[in-house]
């Protein structure tokens, strides 16, 4: 058992797998808490797909793909937001349409294109491949997501829960929603060589999702937000060594299957706590 435990660290790029997992976990699951909580849910799926036409120009304009990325996830969510605001149209159909569109431009650019880039690592990441640059970049990424949302999750907290309230109480609200879009968009970028844009989404929705069914309190549901994730991406990329699987997809696998058995855990409790009030 110690060795089917330690065997995938004898690997120098297992060690760079499970490293860059934890470091870009971290930041993932603080940002679940507050995207579930206010149902931004699809605002990461938004914004995972719509960053792909930025990859491509920023490879053809010889840029960093990060800064690329980055442009390109803001641009998503500001438009959503433009949409939303001069329109009928709810946010949930404007994600929608931008998203779709974004990630179809892209890869109608992407086949125009004579490139290098690998569709299949920028889609689903490369966890086993991961050079120096990237991961410095998610480190660098992480750490400053990390350290921004510790020093201001109260405020980002009440601004989640009462927009209105939250100006009342004399916060920039602007600030922590285009601050909020940001960091969300800088975490896809940094979860993009791990685990690539179809599969960002659910690192950044999975942990949340699941502590959200644990615990009550929101600093509670922080810490164990951030349990959850990296057990899930530890585990999963211990288990796709063995199962000789890709790491992302197994990942995924991870927090799907804790989800499942928090929810049926929690549902049978609820039941069994109903059922003793009832008699």
């Amino acid at each position: 058992m110690i060795e089917w435990l330690t065997l995938p660290f004898e690997f120098d790029f297992m060690r760079t797998a499970f490293l860059t997992g934890s470091l870009v976990a971290v930041p993932c699951a603080l940002l679940s808490c507050f995207l579930v909580l206010k149902g931004w849910a699809l605002m990461g799926d938004a914004v995972s797909h719509g960053i792909l036409p930025g990859i491509v120009l920023a490879y053809i304009a010889g840029l960093p793909l990060a800064l690329g990325a980055f442009a390109a996830g803001m641009a998503c969510a500001l438009a959503i937001g433009f949409i939303r605001d001069n329109s009928r149209v709810k946010q949930d159909t404007a994600m929608g349409v931008v998203f779709s569109g974004m990630f179809a431009a892209g890869m109608v650019l992407y086949v125009a294109i004579d490139s290098e880039l690998h569709l299949d690592h920028i889609l689903f990441g490369n966890m086993l491949g991961i050079t120096t640059q990237d991961f410095w970049t998610s480190a660098a990424i992480s750490v400053g997501v990390t350290a921004i949302i510790l020093l201001r999750w109260r405020d980002l907290l009440l601004h989640a829960f009462d927009p209105a309230q939250a100006r009342v109480a004399g916060l920039a609200v602007g600030i922590l929603h285009y601050g909020l879009l940001a960091m969300l968009s800088a975490t896809i970028v940094a979860t993009l060589a791990a685990t690539g844009l179809l599969l960002a989404i659910g690192l950044v929705i999975a942990p949340g999702a699941i502590a959200f069914l644990l615990v009550r309190s929101f600093g509670a549901m922080l810490v164990t937000a951030v349990m959850v994730a990296l057990i899930a991406v530890n585990t999963g990329v211990l288990a796709s060594f063995h199962l000789d699987s890709a790491p992302a997809p197994t990942v995924m696998m991870a927090f799907t299957t804790m989800f499942i058995v928090v929810f049926a855990w929690k549902s049978a409790r609820d039941r069994m706590v109903t059922s003793r009030q009832a008699a």
